[in-house]
């Protein structure tokens, strides 16, 4: 369904398990980052009243992981640590589109974020069939779903009001790179590390 060009070697849910802390962390961040990614399409786009209104229920979702994300880090006595860069989003925000018109523009930014959810589903997915934890295996399947349903809403706005544009050439551009991009990723406590 996802279309991903590459899978993650399923070593790096045992990464990840090794430091639980680090990747909650990591993990919060990148759920505030997709709730302010979501608000900054509403701002850029706020004429298409679906878009905004479904932007907006998922910017909710976002923010309520994070603070799922986050009382688990409580729950479990760990410290929210600092804001982490995401070196796998830097690199694939690169490959947008420059120029263009405000729809193309509009598309590639909700390809893009279709992208990250895609990925996103795919680590959650490993972790919550890979990670011996019963209450983070159980989380991780959850948002696995909600990350899919995330990644659906991007793609089909992208199709919506990509009627001129050949989003499906642009939607392949884009998991070939991105297929390639991740082979340097997946050696770090991180959600796309």
């Amino acid at each position: 369904m996802l279309g991903l060009k590459l899978a993650t070697d399923p070593r790096w849910a045992k990464l990840a398990e090794s430091n639980i802390e680090e990747i909650l962390t990591d993990h919060a961040w990148c759920e505030q980052k997709a709730a302010t990614n979501a608000i900054t399409i509403i701002t850029l786009n706020s004429e298409h009243t679906d878009l905004v209104t479904d932007l907006l229920v998922l910017a909710q979702e976002e923010l309520q992981h994070f603070q799922m994300v986050h009382d688990i880090i409580k729950k479990r006595g760990y410290t929210l640590g600092r804001e982490r860069k995401d070196s796998y989003v830097n690199e694939l925000f690169k490959f947008r589109m420059r120029g263009g018109s405000r729809r193309e523009s509009l598309v590639d930014r909700l390809l893009f974020s279709a992208m990250i959810e895609a990925r996103s589903c795919e680590r959650f997915k490993l972790l919550s069939k890979k990670i011996k934890d019963p209450e983070l295996s159980k989380f991780y399947h959850v948002l696995m779903i909600s990350e899919a349903g995330h990644y659906t809403t991007f793609l089909g706005f992208a199709r919506k009001y990509g009627q001129d544009i050949d989003v499906d050439k642009r939607w392949e551009e884009l998991l070939e790179f991105e297929g390639k991009l991740i082979q340097n990723y997946g050696t770090s406590e991180s959600i796309h590390g």
